[in-house]
Order: C-alpha cells, then structure tokens, then sequence
C-alpha cells in the first residue's frame, strides 16, 4: 500500500518503521524534520508538506493533541486541502467531540475516515505488537487491515461509529492511570509497613494481578524509573482531561478522576513535564512522608 504517515514521536516513529518493514511505500511528515532521517535512510520519502502525505491510499496521524491533529487536518495546508483522496486514520488519543467533528468533515468531503488509537508504549510499538481499536464504516476499516497487521497484535473493532474507539480509548488509559494509583497506594502502605515493595509486586504479580499493567507499572515504581517516560505525565493529564470532558457530556461521575489528576499535577509540579505517568507514585509517597 502507499501510506502517508504524520507525526514522527517515539510512538509514530516506532509505527512507521514496522509499516516499511512490512513493504509497503511511505510518505512521512513531521513538524521537526530531522525526526524522519532514520525512516528516509531505511526507504521513506519525506513529503513536501501535510497534503503530500494523502495522495495514496492511506494517511495516518500519530499525534500529540486535538490542537495537534486539527491543524494537520482542517489547516489551510492540511489533509483535507490536497487532491488526494486517502483514507485518514486516526491514531491519536483525542477527544469524543474532535473525532466527531473529523467523522462529519470527513463525509462532506467524501474521504473516508477511520478512528484507531492504540493501546501500548513506544517497546509495543517498535515490535509492532500494539493494540488497535478501529471503529468506522466496515469496509473504510477494512482496507486499513495491512497497515494495522503491521502495527499490532490484535485489532478491536468498535463498529460503525468513529469516536466510540476514542471512548473506549480513553475509559481504557484511564483504567491504567487507575491500577498506576492503587500500586502505588498499597506500595507506600507496604513501605511504612515495613515491607520492601519488590516483595510486595511479587505477591501481587505472582497471585492475582498478574497482568501486564501491574507488571510494566509495578517495576517501574520499584525501581523509581520515571525517565524516560515511555508516556510524559503531561500527556497523561492531557487524556484524563479527555475522559472529564467525555464524562461530563455523558453525564457519568467519575470520583477517582479527580485523584488521579491531582497527583499527575503535583507530580508535574515535583518531579518534572519530563516525568512518566507512574511517577504520580512518588506524590504518593511524599503525602505519606516517605
């Protein structure tokens, strides 16, 4: 397939490299061109300028935010100014109101558009064994399957709605942040206790929780590596920022929320922008005078 990719962070540059693995031709943009140099020596070709991206059959977004994702789109330079007819897919974490709003702009435009962010870090991404959540008309996600076979190891399909693969999204990185705080919760009680944390994450990995989440995020607050961050902590509040927003518009209450955004404040505060998610650990630990 030809498939233009834009944004070359730790997570894009990961999904791009393991789409040119897979053979297929790639057109790259990122706003600081010398992130796309090692994809150009391996085969890319650095696009000219955001609609040289959308020319092929694909055109994928891996970016920041919504202010992020709507200047490539809707700018006066932007996919939906070029010729081209690509099919935009969506991989970022965005909101519920701006993947509607691409979905809409999208029809009158007659291109098609698909909603897929994934669930991983940048480990996940570089061994192309990320999830993907898809949602968008069947056959719009369908011919997106070569490149997410690239990318992933498993693809979720959301149905026909957009933006309910970003709800799911969202509801899922809030669930992370979530067993992040109760880790470190029960940590620092261990700690006080008098017991070592690593036997504590034993425990924990060994009997019940013996997931991925609690083993990646459980070492990582063992060992107090925060840098460098696979997922910044300012990210982090930018997505729990997402789910107050979806929440608030649905009408559900969220009382954890609140916590977990103040301690990736305080952790913001204390410890660095720099900083991963897991590091609300540490605000943790200093409410309990550790």
């Amino acid at each position: 397939m030809k498939i233009g990719f834009v944004g070359l962070g730790n997570m894009g540059s990961a999904m791009a490299a393991n789409l040119l693995a897979a053979g297929h031709e790639l057109v790259v943009w990122n706003r600081s061109p010398e992130k796309a140099e090692r994809l150009i020596a391996a085969g890319a070709r650095l696009a000219s300028s955001v609609p040289d991206t959308a020319g092929g059959d694909l055109v994928l977004t891996m970016l920041a935010n919504d202010a992020a994702v709507a200047e490539v789109v809707f700018g006066a330079d932007g996919i939906l100014s070029s010729a081209g007819q690509a099919t935009h897919v969506s991989m970022s974490t965005i909101s519920v109101e701006l993947a509607d709003r691409l979905e809409e702009t999208h029809r009158a435009a007659a291109r098609g558009y698909v909603s897929s962010p994934v669930f991983g870090r940048p480990a996940a991404a570089a061994a192309g064994k990320l999830f993907i959540v898809a949602a968008g008309p069947s056959e719009v996600v369908a011919r997106c399957t070569p490149a997410f076979t690239a990318m992933s190891q498993r693809v979720f399909s959301l149905g026909e709605k957009p933006s309910a693969a970003n709800v799911v999204k969202l509801c899922g990185n809030f669930m992370i942040l979530a067993a992040i705080e109760s880790l470190g919760e029960a940590m620092t009680l261990c700690q006080k206790s008098g017991i070592d944390k690593a036997r504590l994450l034993e425990v924990l990995t060994g009997t019940l929780f013996g997931s991925p989440i609690y083993q990646l995020y459980g070492q990582l607050i063992v060992e107090g590596n925060f840098r460098p961050a696979g997922f910044a902590a300012p990210l982090g509040l930018k997505d729990m920022g997402l789910v107050a927003d979806a929440a608030r518009a649905a009408r559900v209450p969220m009382p954890v929320l609140g916590i977990l955004r103040d301690h990736l404040l305080d952790t913001i505060a204390h410890d660095g922008e720099d900083s991963d998610w897991s590091a609300i650990a540490s605000a943790i630990d200093r409410s309990a005078a550790l």
